[in-house]
């Protein structure tokens, strides 16, 4: 009953202001990178603004962002223009709740008080005045071999999504099986995650409810967040680690200016033996174990100062009492020293700061960088001591004449020791044992190349490289946290390249098949078994909805 209170309290402080109607907020999943990989391209052209530094997006946006470019489409080459008409057809419900978009719907219009099914995207869909339900099926293999065998991954469920009036609401139930795993909390790979029953099964469900005005967005959610710009993996929410609950509050009042929050409710699988107890039945005696309790808040807030230029800022807490802190309901708090003030002389809580820059001022060019502070003193500047950093860098350029529809990535992380880490087990920066920021964790460096071209609609062909490199993991030694040395030995290392392609058939319809060939050296306890050592690795796969 008390967790009610952080939605009532946003509730009453936020939905007064929601006196103007607007089309509902339901969030894509960021695994639909279809999308989000042609609204990136669109932005690096000038011919939209985007805020890539938080994901997922809402359908809303993308819509927007959609007719934007429609608005824009002369500046477009063919490939460009036929993708647009591909997800033009695919947001018709969204693009009809936007005022002034008759003639940008027509292609993909739906009637209304109609039931109809739908092949962009593949779908049954429901539409009145009112009320609107979508449904799609999530149904996907991918089959990968090399010299260990064959290892097959599978998913079933479904989705529904949809609104009435200011209401968003979306849920998703995926099944999942995978033999062998590749995506265990102490794996460095980038597969999502969420092996959280001992075996080769799982299954995961996310989604929410959300109220929306002209500016804004509130929500109760289940949902991993990505944040930092990235395209080979974020070093401050990475996505990996499992969804969690959380009230969520996204606001734009300003072209300038919009900032993300939100409260969560994280599993700390640390036993709280206190809340712990036996239980003796007809079936036997049994201990029930009682995990602690843990939360995080995190902000963001991106300001553009000049068309194209984003600046982001933010910083989070993870805490385990008590269940509900005023003090971190404050979106505008600055929490590492509200954590002083509220745990003087104990360890009871974990806070981070970070900082993204994103820039597309010179057409055909993407800069970016992130930021991630654990734990910052002015004092190791003048030393060899490491701060508690991850550093991300990156530049994507393309799509100029006459390589039109290729894009060249570089991008390089570099993660001190100790950087997501803490000696505390339930205030570590991690959700069910798996890391929220870098799939790589702490004391790690990561180089990534890679050529995208785009010869049709909805097809990418890419020719990448991934060198990864970690040193030892101190939180197994315990000792001194300042003064560690910054991989030195190199005790595990990764080298990948390969190519891969991916064509989508129709609105969340991907058909993909794939080459690596890697090597991977050290500490074999990081990699699963089937990746390790020298391997020449094929997969293809067919995945609808995600």
């Amino acid at each position: 009953m008390r967790n009610c209170l952080v939605w009532v309290y946003i509730s009453v402080i936020l939905l007064p202001l929601a006196e103007v109607t607007y089309s509902q907020s339901v969030y894509l999943p960021a695994s639909d990178y279809g999308v989000y990989l042609f609204l990136d391209e669109l932005a690096s052209e000038g011919v939209i603004d985007l805020n890539s530094a938080v994901k997922p997006l809402d359908r809303r946006q993308i819509a927007i962002s959609l007719t934007e470019a429609y608005n824009s489409r002369e500046r477009l080459n063919g490939r460009q223009n036929d993708e647009l008409s591909f997800y033009l057809r695919g947001y018709a419900v969204e693009l009809s709740q936007l005022d002034g978009t008759a003639e940008v719907i027509q292609p993909g219009i739906i009637p209304s008080g109609r039931l109809s099914l739908l092949y962009n995207p593949a779908s049954a869909v429901w539409r009145d005045s009112l009320f609107s339900f979508t449904f799609e099926p999530i149904l996907g293999a991918e089959a990968g071999y090399n010299s260990e065998g064959r290892c097959l991954t599978w998913r079933n469920g479904a989705r529904i999504y949809g609104s009435a009036g200011h209401w968003g609401y979306y849920a998703a139930l995926r099944d999942n099986h995978q033999e062998p795993l590749l995506s265990l909390p102490v794996y460095l790979t980038r597969q999502s995650s969420g092996h959280i029953k001992g075996g080769t099964d799982w299954s995961e469900m996310t989604g929410g409810i959300t109220w929306s005005w002209r500016w804004g967005t509130i929500g109760l959610l289940k949902e991993s967040p990505v944040w930092g710009n990235n395209y080979a993996g974020a070093n401050i929410f990475s996505g990996r680690a499992p969804s969690f609950m959380q009230a969520k509050l996204n606001i734009k009042p300003a072209p300038w200016l919009e900032m993300t929050y939100f409260y969560g409710w994280l599993n700390s699988m640390v036993v709280d033996s206190t809340r712990s107890y036996w239980v003796t039945n007809a079936y036997g005696t049994d201990y029930r174990e009682v995990y602690h309790r843990k939360y995080i808040a995190a902000s963001l807030f991106t300001i553009t100062p000049f068309e194209r230029l984003n600046i982001s800022v933010g910083n989070s807490v993870v805490w385990s009492d008590p269940r509900i802190s005023p003090y971190y309901l404050i979106p505008i708090f600055f929490y590492k020293s509200v954590d002083h003030g509220v745990n003087s002389g104990i360890d009871n809580s974990n806070s981070q700061m970070f900082i993204d820059i994103s820039t597309r001022q010179i057409k055909h060019l993407h800069l970016y960088g992130t930021l991630f502070i654990d734990e910052m003193s002015t004092a190791r500047f003048r030393t060899s001591d490491y701060n508690f950093f991850s550093w991300k860098g990156g530049i994507r350029a393309g799509n100029i004449k006459p390589l039109k529809n290729l894009w060249f990535t570089a991008e390089c992380t570099f993660t001190y020791p100790l950087t997501y880490q803490h000696y505390v087990p339930v205030l570590t920066f991690e959700n069910q044992g798996y890391n929220l920021g870098h799939y790589l964790r702490d004391n790690t460096r990561e180089w990534y190349l890679a050529l995208d071209y785009r010869p049709l609609r909805t097809m990418n062909i890419r020719l990448w490289y991934n060198r990864a490199e970690r040193g030892e993991d101190f939180t197994s030694v315990g000792g001194s946290r300042v003064g560690l040395p910054y991989i030195n030995p190199v005790v595990w290392k990764s080298e990948r390249g390969g190519i891969d392609v991916s064509w989508q058939i129709t609105g969340g319809i991907y058909l993909s098949a794939a080459f690596t060939a890697s090597e991977v050296t050290g500490e074999d306890s990081w990699t699963p078994q089937w990746l390790w050592g020298r391997k020449n690795t094929i997969k293809g796969g067919l995945t609808w909805g995600f």
